[in-house]
This record gives structure tokens, sequence and C-alpha cells, in this order.
């Protein structure tokens, strides 16, 4: 799948006892060949570091936020892209990005 930076997208994520998995959203924040490097996305937004204030614009269905993790999975487990952050959901994050990771 073709993601970029900032695209919504929808991947199966296991449980922690690793026995199912639930499809569940996540931004792209980069690429390196075939992996991608996502924040996952939850709709408890008590769990979350920030809101995203135009989910509608992102492709959530609902009010959701971005929890402060980075993953690394293989593109083409992306079931499909749903949306793009805008410019100042995607400005959050980037700075947010800096804090987590100490740019």
């Amino acid at each position: 799948m073709n993601c970029s930076r900032s695209d919504v997208v929808l991947l199966p994520i296991p449980f922690t006892n690793l026995k199912s998995r639930k499809v569940r959203p996540a931004i792209v924040i980069g690429r390196n060949g075939a992996d991608l490097f996502l924040v996952p996305i939850s709709s408890v937004l008590s769990n979350t570091d920030f809101p995203i204030k135009e989910w509608r614009e992102a492709g959530l269905n609902v009010p959701s936020g971005v929890k402060a993790q980075v993953s690394t999975v293989e593109a083409r487990l992306v079931v499909k892209t749903v949306g793009t952050l805008n410019a100042a959901d995607r400005q959050t994050l980037d700075e947010r990005l800096r804090n987590w990771l100490q740019l």
C-alpha cells in the first residue's frame, strides 16, 4: 500500500495475548522501504497524549486522540487509508514527536 506522512490508516493490531487482532487506526509518521513508522489513535481520549481536533477530516468516525507510542510495521499490513491529518493537527503531532523523542 502506498502511504504518505500524516495519512490515517487502518491496520490489524494484535491483542496483548497475541491470540487475536482488531483493526485500529494509526497515523503514518515515516517510511523506510517496506516499513512504516506509526503512532496509534484511540477513541478513549483519557488514554491519549492529545486530541485530534479535525478528526472527521482525518477519516475517523468518533472523536479520537494520538497515543505517545511509536511502532514499526510492514506497509503490506495496512488495510486502507481513511484520511489525512490537517495542517494544525500535523503541527501538533510534529511538536509532540520532537518532545517524545527529545529531538
